[in-house]
């Protein structure tokens, strides 16, 4: 409702069908109820009584996770924005937006694909003088320098084209990549004029990626490359900090005159014996630097993989910031990590489909979605450690820093502020910045600003605010999640648990999504059951599920019937296919068997201190023989160091193979075997399915991708192991008890 006189800069919605939707929820409870209440009431005294409570324990964890993931859909909102009023009442009195991209690594992030994202961004639709982009290397590399430097030559191109045109997207590499150009005659020359350019700029940076070094005549000419001469390596090294663009200077203009956003090169100070806290540790500097140069009130922190898709993203944001009666309350604006190089049918799932349309505008309904690490508008003092209270009222800075100093004075003053020392003794890390002391820095920091108060928003348009890079290998995929899932359970395990940090400070409902996500490794083990008691039982002809006949059979059916058409609604109405849905659900299973098995792991492997918080970066590049399989949607086994993963996908898909083969020779052509074991049957078929990719890199396949050989020799031998063991188990006497 607008309260009189109030006319709001966004409307929120909420989602129609809720109600059909919990009755829908009520009756999948009372089915896990009775299901439950069979393994409970109905324990076996003989054959198959330890098998019966594995998957006792395996039902009782997925029906209580189960209802942990109702949060994030028992009362989703939708969110629109009104742009038109932004510009009516403010004109360009608006506030100054500083904008992080973070690099870390020059070949597993290329620099023309972080220049393409920085041009980008210096690109969006807004008052050019009021825009600062600040890139943070962290590998300190010269060759990405080099780039920025000539992307900063480019951009006075560049951003006038964009504006003239009104193009989108903005990111000139997947612009001129399209081939869907269609110019009027005033507008071909320009095209043609701007593509030479950036084709010279790109041949440059990719033969100096290539040869690994600068040119000499550059390295003379320019007076920014000396501060690489007390360079030791990436872990070793002074600050690197060089203004770029100094938009403080009336000649900092375009080739038409116009005003161009200041840029700004960051390579902080690293020394080996101290820790640098990974992307954290960069933001953090970045906060500090950049509020001597611009000190926006706005930050937008992107990946450098995750190019600017819509130009009026700026705006859209500040609609929620700058609303007179709701935008005081709000901490930060998130975007959905959307993916360019996503296949029709999703072979690896990477879309993250059903997280973007469905659980974060759940999570919208009960304060606000989590920080996700990309595509998020921050407050600058939220960032900083500011408590909410309800006399808070919006303060924007309309004027830039004024200062007398020149710029090379400037960016001496300011190294000290990036330097490996500055934060001892200081609340950086823990009152003040992003949080230390977990791989998924971003969802504590999130969280951490709910708790004082703020809310935040989720911010959904239908043109993509951004896209980035999705891994293109099975191997990528499961190192990603499991990294994510790692970070997660290391959460839950901290005193920044949702759980009791956020009990009292957020909403219940915002607790258990966030524990929706952070439970994640933890269903690795019952996922493990159920992929392996039911085919070793029906291996033995042991019966661990109700016959077909019996009124117990009900209640899984409903469960299975309800549970995956729901899922495949759900996945249908967001936009997928019904194949890339079957995808969905069988990396589902690879995830849960591989990347939370070893989260698992690991994290109770460093609360016993055995080994220490790592960070690994995935992979933006593809090989050419990769990326041509990956678009004919065939998965990539081969050239991957993450073997242990293989091997149990590979050891399961084949032990389920086995126990078929032997459960249904057991059962014969008798009618009766099929009533009592129907549902084990069932079990194993679907995972033959789901394991249908495996077995063909495993057999059937002679590219690069298959699985190595060394895998598959090593998972059949493990799974005939597996089948004499419980062969041998079930013919001790002890089976018997």
């Amino acid at each position: 409702m607008e309260s009189e006189g109030h006319v709001p800069l966004f409307k929120t919605r909420r989602a129609k069908g809720r109600f059909l939707y919990r009755i829908f929820a009520a009756s999948m409870s009372m089915a896990i109820c009775l299901i439950w209440a069979y393994r409970v009431f109905l324990i076996p005294k003989k054959d198959g009584r330890w098998g019966w409570i594995g998957l006792f324990m395996a039902e009782l964890w997925f029906g209580l996770y189960w209802y942990v993931t109702q949060a994030s859909r028992w009362n989703p909102v939708y969110r629109s924005t009104f742009k038109n009023r932004l510009s009516q009442r403010y004109g360009k009195d608006l506030p100054a937006v500083d904008i992080f991209v973070c690099t870390a690594d020059p070949v597993i992030e290329p620099p023309m694909m972080v220049i393409n994202t920085v041009l980008s961004v210096m690109a969006y639709d807004y008052p050019q003088e009021k825009l600062s982009v600040y890139l943070s290397d962290d590998a300190g590399s010269d060759l990405t320098f080099y780039a920025l430097l000539e992307a900063s030559h480019f951009s006075k191109h560049w951003i006038p084209y964009c504006k003239k045109f009104r193009i989108e997207p903005r990111s000139p590499a997947v612009y001129f990549s399209s081939t869907s150009h269609r110019h009027g005659a005033d507008q071909a020359k320009d095209f043609e004029l701007i593509q030479k350019l950036y084709e010279e700029m790109k041949n440059g940076i990719e033969t100096a990626t290539k040869l690994g070094r600068i040119p000499e005549e550059l390295l003379m000419e320019e007076k920014g490359f000396s501060q690489w001469d007390s360079f030791s390596s990436r872990h070793d090294h002074d600050t690197i900090l060089q203004m770029l663009i100094d938009g403080r200077n009336p000649k900092a203009v375009d080739v038409e005159g116009n005003k161009v956003p200041t840029l700004v090169y960051l390579a902080r100070e690293k020394r080996p014996e101290h820790p640098h806290n990974f992307k954290a540790g960069a933001m953090n500097a970045l906060i500090r630097v950049s509020s001597e140069i611009s000190n926006g009130d706005i930050i937008l922190n992107v990946d450098c993989d995750m190019y600017s898709n819509n130009s009026n993203s700026i705006r859209d944001a500040l609609c929620f910031f700058m609303d007179e009666e709701k935008g005081h309350e709000i901490a930060f604006v998130q975007c959905p990590q959307n993916f360019e190089n996503i296949t029709k049918n999703e072979l690896y799932s990477n879309s993250l489909r059903v997280i973007n349309e469905v659980e974060l505008h759940g999570l919208d309904g009960y304060g606000g979605p989590m920080y996700i690490g990309t595509g998020c508008f921050h407050r600058r003092d939220t960032l900083c450690g500011r408590k909410f209270s309800k006399e808070y009222r919006n303060q924007w800075k309309m004027e830039s820093i004024k200062t007398e100093e020149s710029i090379h004075e400037l960016q001496e003053r300011l190294k000290d502020l990036a330097s490996c020392r500055y934060e001892e003794n200081t609340q950086w890390g823990n009152e003040m910045g992003l949080k230390y002391g977990c791989p998924v820095e971003d969802i504590i920091t999130g969280l951490s600003i709910q708790c004082l108060g703020w809310k935040s928003v989720y911010l959904n348009p239908a043109r993509k605010a951004f896209l980035g890079v999705a891994p293109t290998t099975m191997g990528q995929t499961l190192v990603q999640h499991k990294r994510w899932s790692e970070g997660d359970l290391q959460i839950l395990l901290s005193k920044y648990s949702p759980a009791w940090y956020g009990l009292g400070r957020i909403s219940p409902g915002l607790i258990l999504g966030y524990c929706t996500y952070c439970l994640w490794p933890l269903n690795s083990l019952a996922t493990l059951s159920y992929c392996i008691l039911p085919s070793l039982y029906l291996l033995h002809g042991i019966p661990l599920f109700p016959q077909v006949s019996s009124p117990w059979f009900l209640p899984f059916a409903y469960v299975i019937l309800a549970k995956y058409s729901g899922s495949l609604a759900e996945f249908l109405w967001s936009g997928g296919t019904l194949l890339g849905w079957w995808n969905d659900q069988r990396i589902w299973l690879f995830k849960r068997t591989t990347s939370y098995l070893f989260a698992f792991m690991d994290t109770m492997l460093k609360l016993l201190g055995f080994s220490e918080t790592s960070f690994t970066l995935t992979a933006k590049v593809a090989d050419k023989d990769v990326s041509q399989r990956y678009e004919r949607e065939m998965m990539e086994f081969g050239g991957s160091p993450t073997s242990p993963m293989f091997t149990i996908l590979a050891t399961l898909a084949m032990l389920n193979l086995l126990c078929i083969v032997g459960g249904m020779k057991k059962v014969g052509m008798e009618m009766e075997g099929y009533k009592t074991m129907g549902l084990q049957i069932l079990l194993a078929g679907v995972l033959i399915l789901i394991n249908w990719p495996v077995y063909q890199g495993m057999f059937l396949r002679m590219d690069n991708g298959k699985m190595p050989c060394s895998i598959t020799v090593k998972s059949v031998l493990l799974a005939l192991a597996v089948c004499a063991s419980s062969t041998l188990f079930h013919t001790l006497p002890l089976a018997a008890f």
